[in-house]
């Protein structure tokens, strides 16, 4: 795990979607400390298997911008590219994701934090609605 962590014990980060894009076509759109994580090679990277979903579902409406769509035609080989591991969704994500009581009803970012809070990652995000939840540290 990056040595750059402010946070205490945790097992890595989690990529938000939109950090996952930039960090492959975009870096210079992520917050300083959050480029510093995810191009240091000792940093555990995950991304949630939703994030695959909502990349594909998103290009499927005409609702992603094209510069991003090599990232869902090529998912495997960016993620290899950028040292990422797949965090599958599990019956227990889905549980925590469906039953938390939060506001925010965007069910991606619902299960990205359920995820984070179980997996006790720290969620890499410029999302506000994220960065408010209780339950999760997030850096950007």
């Amino acid at each position: 795990m990056g040595g750059l962590s402010a946070f205490g014990d945790h097992r890595g980060y989690l990529l938000d979607t939109h950090a996952f894009y930039w960090a492959a076509k975009s870096p210079d759109r992520l917050g300083k400390l959050s480029r510093l994580l995810i191009e240091d090679p000792e940093t555990r990277l995950y991304l949630s298997s939703v994030s695959a979903y909502e990349a594909t579902f998103k290009q499927q409406i005409g609702k992603l911008s094209p510069l991003f769509g090599y990232i869902v035609t090529n998912y495997t080989q960016v993620l290899r590219q950028l040292g990422v591991e797949d965090l599958p969704l599990t019956l227990a994500h889905g549980y925590l994701a469906g039953s938390m009581e939060w506001a925010h009803r965007d069910p991606f970012d619902r299960f990205i934090v359920a995820q984070a809070s179980l997996e006790n990652l720290v969620i890499i995000t410029n999302d506000v609605k994220i960065q408010s939840h209780p339950w999760v540290d997030t850096i950007w």
